[in-house]
C-alpha cells in the first residue's frame, strides 16, 4: 500500500519541486520503479541522507513528508521540515530549493488547519516563485492561497487568486502538467458558481475541463481523465440533465479503475447516487451508495473522506426511504468524527510530548554545566511566558472585536435586496400608467417610502417592537402582491400573550426569509402561494415561525444555497451578535414542512422588552 501511495505522489507531483539550475536536480524518481518495495525505497532515502549526497537528499526529504502528511502521520513533520530546510540553508543554491520547503510547511499547516502559518508560507512560495518565474510552483502556491481564502469565505480574494492563476495557466506550454492545472481551473469555476449560480461559470468550467480531457488523453492521464468527467457530471447535474449526468459518472469510473490507487471512487460512486435520487429511482440510489461505502472503507478507511461519505449516504437512504440504513450510516459517521478527533487530539498531544521531552533534556544539559544560569533562563522564560500569554490573550480580543465588527458591516451591506427596491418601483410606475388611480398609487407610493426609511434606520437601530415588525411586513408583504399579483396570500398572527408595542425582536430580522419564499419558493409551482408568520412567547423566549407552501429545500444542495445562504447569513450574523452583547441561546433553523409542501423557518429569541434597552446599550 505504501509503495502505490508512493508513485501516486511522484506521478501527480503534488510534493515533488522543479530546480531551476541543473547543478541542483538529483533525477531521485529515476532511482526507482514501480517494482520496488517501500523498504528498498527507505533504504535509499537514508542512504542519501546519511553519505552527503545533499541534493538529493533534499529531494528525499519531499518524498517522505509528502508520504506521511498524505497518511496523516504528522508527528514527525514538523522537525523533518526543520531538518530539510537546514540542510538547504547549506546548500549552493539554496534560493532554487527554498521552494520545496516553502511548499512543505504549506501542505503541514493546511493539515493541521493552521490558517496563520499556512498563509505564512504560501506567500513566501508565492514571492520565491515568481521571483524566479518558476511558473510551475507558482501555481502550487497560488491554489494553496485560494484554498485558504475558500476557507475564510473572503470570496472576492479567493477569485482574485484564481483569474491570476487562470492567466498563467493558459500561458504554459501543454505538457503532461498542463491537464491538472486546467481541471483544477473548472473545479474553482464550477464551486464558484453554486455560489452565485452564474450560468457562465459553468459554461467556462466545460471548457476548462474539456481542454484537459483532451491534453489528458493525449498523455493517457487516466486521473485528470477522472476528474474532467467529474466536472462533467457536476455541470450537468446543475442544468438538471440527470442521465446525462449519470453517462459521465460512468466515463470518470471507467477511467478512475485504470489508475494504480482509484481512492476517489467513493465519491464517484456517492455522485451516482445522488443523481438517481433526485431521478426518483431510490433503489438504484441505495446501491451505489452501497457501493460508494465500500470503496471509501477499502481505500479511505478511517478518514474524514470516509467521515463525509457516512453523512451523506445518511441523507441518500433517509431520501429513499429506508430509515434503518440512514440511522446506521448516521451512527458510523458520528463514530468516526469522535474517532478522527481523538487522533487529531492524541497526534497534538504527542507532537507536544516531543517537544517537551527535548527541551527537558536539553535544560538538564546546561544545568549541569551551569546552574546559577538555568535559573535565570527560568525567571526569563516564566516572563516570556506571561508576555506571550498576555499577547495571546490580546490577540485573541481582538480577533473577537474584528469578528463582531465584519459581522456589523455584512449585516449594513445585506439590509435588503436591492432588486427589491427596483422591482418595487418598476411596479409603481406600471400601476400609475395602467391603473389610473391616484388613491391607490398614493397608498402604495407612503407603503414604499415606510420600507425604505424602515430599512435605512435598521442600520443603526438594533430592535424594534413586535407591533413595529408585524406593520413593517404587512407594508412590506402588500408591496410584494402589488408585484405579484394573484401568486400568494399571507397571514401574520401575533399571539395574545405577547405586549406587542413592549417586546422586542432584532431589525428587518424576518424579511429576508420571507423575500427568499417569494422570490425563489413560489417559482415554478402550479397552485397559489402561502406565507404564514406567527409570534409566540414562553416563559423565557419569543418564538417565531415563517411557513412557506412553495416548492420547499430541494435534494440539490446547490439550489439550497443559491435560495437560503443570502438569508441564513443574515440571520446568523444577527444571532451571532446578539449572542455575544447578552450572552444568550438564540438560535434558528430551516426544515421542510412534514404534512403538506413547503418550508418552515424556526427562530428562538430571548424575551427582551423596552425596559432592557438601557441595559444593552
Amino acid at each position: 500500500m505504501w509503495r502505490s501511495i508512493f508513485f501516486v505522489f511522484l506521478l501527480l507531483g503534488t510534493f515533488a519541486v522543479s530546480y531551476a539550475q541543473t547543478n541542483c536536480k538529483c533525477g531521485l524518481s529515476a532511482r526507482f520503479s514501480q517494482d520496488d518495495d517501500s523498504a528498498t525505497v527507505y533504504k535509499t532515502i537514508n542512504s542519501l541522507k546519511q553519505n552527503g549526497e545533499k541534493f538529493c537528499a533534499a529531494d528525499a526529504y519531499n518524498i517522505e513528508i509528502a508520504y506521511l502528511i498524505y497518511n496523516r502521520k504528522l508527528n514527525t513533520v514538523y522537525e523533518l521540515i526543520r531538518s530539510q530546510e537546514k540542510l538547504v540553508a547549506m546548500l549552493p543554491c539554496k534560493k532554487d530549493l527554498e521552494i520545496s520547503v516553502y511548499l512543505n510547511y504549506v501542505n503541514y499547516f493546511k493539515a493541521k488547519e493552521d490558517f496563520e502559518n499556512l498563509s505564512l508560507f504560501a506567500f513566501k512560495a508565492l514571492e520565491n516563485a515568481e521571483g524566479r518565474n518558476d511558473k510551475t510552483n507558482q501555481l502550487k502556491a497560488i491554489s494553496s492561497i485560494v484554498y485558504l481564502f475558500t476557507r475564510q469565505d473572503q470570496d472576492e480574494k479567493n477569485w482574485a487568486y484564481i483569474k491570476k492563476a487562470e492567466k498563467t495557466i493558459t500561458s504554459l506550454e501543454e505538457d503532461s502538467t498542463a491537464a491538472n492545472h486546467y481541471n483544477w481551473l473548472a473545479f474553482e469555476y464550477e464551486n464558484k458558481y453554486t455560489l452565485t449560480e452564474r450560468a457562465t461559470l459553468l459554461d467556462s468550467a466545460m471548457i476548462f475541463a474539456t481542454k484537459a480531457k483532451n491534453i489528458a488523453t493525449r498523455f493517457n492521464d487516466y486521473e485528470q481523465l477522472t476528474q474532467s468527467f467529474r466536472v462533467f457530471e457536476a455541470c450537468a447535474y446543475h442544468h438538471e440533465e440527470l442521465k446525462q449526468a449519470i453517462g459521465y459518472v460512468d466515463s470518470a469510473l471507467f477511467y478512475a479503475k485504470k489508475t494504480k490507487v482509484p481512492a476517489n471512487l467513493s465519491s464517484l460512486y456517492l455522485s451516482k447516487a445522488w443523481d438517481f435520487i433526485d431521478l426518483k429511482e431510490n433503489e438504484e440510489a441505495m446501491r451505489w451508495q452501497d457501493t460508494s461505502i465500500y470503496y471509501a472503507e477499502k481505500y479511505q478507511h478511517g478518514t474524514a473522506i470516509t467521515m463525509n461519505i457516512y453523512s451523506e449516504a445518511a441523507q441518500i437512504f433517509e431520501a429513499a426511504g429506508n430509515i434503518p440504513k440512514a440511522f446506521v450510516s448516521f451512527k458510523k459517521y458520528e463514530h468516526l468524527k469522535d474517532s478522527i478527533f481523538k487522533i487529531q487530539r492524541s497526534e497534538k498531544i504527542n507532537e507536544l510530548e516531543q517537544r517537551y521531552e527535548k527541551d527537558k533534556n536539553e535544560k538538564t544539559i546546561r544545568e549541569l554545566a551551569l546552574q546559577k544560569k538555568i535559573y535565570l533562563l527560568f525567571a526569563l522564560a516564566g516572563l516570556l511566558g506571561l508576555t506571550a500569554l498576555a499577547f495571546f490573550i490580546r490577540q485573541q480580543s481582538f480577533k473577537n472585536k474584528q469578528k463582531i465588527l465584519e459581522a456589523e458591516q455584512r449585516l449594513n451591506r445585506a439590509r435588503m435586496n436591492p432588486h427589491f427596491f427596483f422591482n418595487a418601483l418598476s411596479s409603481l410606475q406600471s400601476f400609475a400608467l395602467q391603473e389610473n388611480d391616484g388613491k391607490a398609487l398614493a397608498t402604495n407610493i407612503s407603503k414604499f417610502s415606510y420600507i425604505m426609511r424602515e430599512t435605512l434606520e435598521s442600520t443603526y437601530k438594533d430592535f424594534v417592537t413586535v407591533e413595529q415588525e408585524v406593520d413593517f411586513l404587512n407594508k412590506y408583504l402588500e408591496l410584494q402582491k402589488m408585484r405579484f399579483p394573484q401568486k400568494f396570500t399571507y397571514e401574520i398572527k401575533v399571539a395574545d400573550s405577547i405586549e406587542t408595542d413592549e417586546t422586542l425582536v432584532p431589525s428587518m430580522i424576518l424579511q429576508p426569509f420571507i423575500e427568499n419564499s417569494i422570490e425563489h419558493g413560489f417559482t415554478g409551482i402550479d397552485h397559489a402561494g402561502n406565507i404564514f408568520i406567527s409570534f409566540e412567547k414562553t416563559s423565557k423566549e419569543l418564538q417565531i415561525k415563517i411557513v412557506d407552501n412553495g416548492k420547499g429545500l430541494s435534494a440539490n444542495s446547490s439550489e439550497n444555497t443559491g435560495r437560503i445562504s443570502r438569508a441564513g447569513q443574515i440571520i446568523k450574523d444577527r444571532i451571532y451578535l446578539l449572542n455575544i452583547k447578552l450572552k444568550t441561546n438564540a438560535a434558528f433553523f430551516i426544515e421542510n414542512n412534514k404534512d403538506q409542501e413547503g418550508a418552515t423557518v424556526f427562530i428562538k429569541l430571548p424575551l427582551l422588552y423596552k425596559q432592557d434597552l438601557k441595559t444593552i446599550s
